[in-house]
């Protein structure tokens, strides 16, 4: 990733309307800004929710509350909680996300 033509800028995430997106369950809501070609975002997913979708997008993802379950399109299965991140390349691994009690997310990609 290489981030140009962004300068100095601040967000105040509470200011940013979120976006709703339905997973095969549960929700998502999404705050998000643009920085030149890199997406930002503060992502919230519902207790139960579960992604509709297999993503090859690369990502790299901090919990900041609750858990994130990522199963791999070949199986494997990573659990994270607060404080964790986990990193993949544009068309890398595919993967999935759910969170059984919900989760609270920051994102860029």
């Amino acid at each position: 990733m290489k981030i140009t033509g962004v300068p100095f800028t601040t967000t105040d995430w509470s200011t940013i309307t979120p976006t709703e997106h339905a997973g095969e369950t549960g929700k998502a809501f999404w705050r998000t800004v643009h920085a030149g070609d890199v997406r930002v975002r503060m992502v919230e997913y519902t207790a139960g929710y579960k992604a509709d979708h297999w993503c090859t997008k690369g990502h790299i993802i901090l919990v900041l509350e609750g858990e994130l379950l990522t199963t791999l399109q070949d199986g494997r299965e990573i659990l994270l909680g607060a404080g964790m991140t986990y990193q993949v390349q544009d068309d890398g691994e595919a993967h999935r996300s759910a969170s059984k009690t919900g989760a609270k997310l920051f994102i860029v990609d």
